[in-house]
C-alpha cells in the first residue's frame, strides 16, 4: 500500500507541472481573454487592400495559430491593421440599429444563443459578422460559443466580437435588440 502511495505521489508530482507549464505556454485561445481590444492602426500605414473573399489571408504568424484574425495571450491583436480606409469595413451608415450598451471587454462574456453568421444573438441582442469575414467564424458554435464584444477603433460602425475557445475574432454589426 506503502508503494502504491509513494508511486501515485511520484506520478503527480510529474505530471501536474507538464499539464500546468502546457498550459501556459498556450499563446492562442484555449479561454483567454484579451484585457483590452486592439490600439487604433498607425495613421501613415496604407490600407490593406485585398480582393474580395480571398481563401487565405495568411494569418497564421506561428505554426499552430490560425488562418484567421486572433489574439495572443500577451494582447498582441493579428490581423488587425488595416485601418481606417479599409473599404472591406465601410459601412454606408455606421450604427444605423443604435449602439450595443450591453459592456466591453473582459467583464463581459457573453453566451451565444443561436443564429449564423448572417444573425446570431444572445440576451436579446442581434448582430452580423461582416462578409468579409465570413470564413473566420466557420468554427464558432453559435448555440454554445462564448464571446466577448470589443469596440473597434478603426471601423465606424463595427464592433469585434472574441471568441476564447478559438482566440479568434471578426468584425460585426449591431442589429438591435
Amino acid at each position: 500500500m506503502k508503494e502504491a502511495i509513494g508511486i501515485l505521489a511520484v506520478l503527480s508530482m510529474t505530471f501536474v507541472p507538464a499539464f500546468a507549464q502546457r498550459r501556459e505556454n498556450r499563446e492562442v485561445g484555449g479561454g483567454h481573454i484579451p484585457a483590452r481590444g486592439p490600439a487604433p492602426a498607425r495613421a501613415q500605414q496604407p490600407a490593406r487592400v485585398q480582393p474580395a473573399m480571398p481563401q487565405n489571408r495568411g494569418f497564421a504568424d506561428r505554426a499552430g495559430h490560425p488562418e484567421a484574425p486572433h489574439v495572443h495571450t500577451d494582447g498582441t491583436w493579428i490581423g488587425h491593421d488595416s485601418g481606417r480606409g479599409d473599404p472591406h469595413y465601410s459601412v454606408a451608415r455606421p450604427f444605423e440599429h443604435g449602439r450595443f450598451t450591453g459592456g466591453f471587454g473582459p467583464g463581459h462574456v457573453f453566451h451565444l444563443g443561436g443564429g449564423s453568421r448572417d444573425r446570431f444573438w444572445f440576451n436579446g441582442n442581434y448582430f452580423a459578422v461582416a462578409p468579409y469575414d465570413y470564413g473566420f467564424v466557420d468554427g464558432w458554435l453559435w448555440d454554445r460559443d462564448d464571446i466577448v464584444i470589443y469596440e473597434d477603433p478603426d471601423h465606424p460602425g463595427y464592433y469585434l466580437a472574441y471568441n476564447p475557445r478559438l482566440g479568434t475574432y471578426a468584425h460585426v454589426t449591431y442589429m438591435g435588440n
